[in-house]
This record gives C-alpha cells, structure tokens and sequence, in this order.
C-alpha cells in the first residue's frame, strides 16, 4: 500500500521560542512513537512558526496521524491530506 502525504497543523504555545535541546527532544519522542507504529506513517519534516507547526507526514491514513498525537503528545489540530503539488515548474509543457 503507498502511503498518503499529510500536512498536520499542531498547535503548540510558545513553540517558536524552544530551544535546540527542547527541540531535540521533542524531535526524540516523535520517532520513539514513529518506530512504535511502525513503516505505515513517516515524518518527513516540519516548519516551525510561534505558536505552531507545520509537519508533512507520510501515512496510510489519518487515523494513524492522530494515533501518533495521541502517544506522542502533540496534538494533530487539523490534518490535511495533500492531493497533488505544483511549484515554480508546473507550468512548463510536459
């Protein structure tokens, strides 16, 4: 089965002024969760605003999204699921 690309919005006071280590260490608790539900859901990367965060995921479905806030502890405000992408090239012929 191919996994789904995700956009999770979380939002987390404050997160914006944390620290390297404190980023670390949340980075740390999401891939302990990640490794716990094994190859169905995938953190690709994250962006990190003031009081949110921005992470693309890969999963089989949403449900496995929210299975990895509730253990984690960071919440999945609104899940997106990506349908298709452009950039700067798309409008070039194919």
């Amino acid at each position: 089965m191919a996994l789904r690309k995700f956009i999770i919005e979380r939002d987390i006071p404050t997160v914006g002024s944390l620290d390297r280590e404190q980023l670390r260490g949340a980075a740390a608790k999401s891939n302990e969760v990640l490794t716990q539900l094994g190859p169905d859901i995938q953190w690709v990367e994250s962006f990190v605003a003031a009081d949110k965060t921005f992470c693309v995921y890969l999963a089989k479905d949403e449900a496995i999204i929210h299975k990895h806030a509730e253990i984690s502890g960071f919440p999945a405000t609104k899940v997106t699921e990506v349908r298709k992408m452009i950039d700067p090239t798309t409008e070039q012929a194919a």
